[in-house]
């Protein structure tokens, strides 16, 4: 069961992959648009390309645990993607990965221009990891139950 992780933002979005077993994370691309139709288009072709079979968006929470008007536009994202493409969509918290991508490129000694340009797809894939590690689980159960 391959995944697709999105971190969105409003003029970027990172995209991050899992592997075709739903093991491991990998930063795909940051996708920058002007129009969100224009990123909506280029992860339904991602999905298509890869055979996602379900999508993970990045739900931005505030530190409270309340939502906020990026968790409003998460949500949004979320349902366009749904509506988009067809596939099971899930908000997964996304509190910090943002400034954890960050951290990681920092310790990294990644230049800032670097930074900037990988730090979304960087954060997506943290998010899929976050999204992995607590579905490990029901993940192989499904797996199992598509072989059959």
């Amino acid at each position: 069961m391959r995944l697709l992780s999105v971190d969105p933002g409003e003029k970027r979005i990172g995209v991050a992959i899992s592997d075709p077993l739903a093991i491991t994370a990998q930063g795909l691309e940051t996708i920058i648009f002007t129009k969100q139709e224009q990123a909506l288009d280029r992860i339904a072709e991602l999905c298509e390309e890869y055979g996602v079979e379900r999508l993970i968006v990045g739900n931005p929470l505030k530190l409270d645990g309340t939502r906020g008007t990026a968790a409003q536009l998460a949500e949004e994202l979320a349902c366009r993607l749904q509506e988009r493409t067809g596939l099971p969509v899930v908000l997964v918290d996304e509190r910090l990965t943002s400034g954890s991508a960050e951290k990681i490129l920092l310790a990294d000694g990644t230049k800032r221009k670097k930074r900037r340009a990988v730090r979304d797809k960087l954060a997506a894939a943290l998010i899929l990891e976050t999204y992995l590690a607590h579905h490990k689980r029901s993940l192989s159960v499904e797996k199992n139950e598509f072989d059959k």
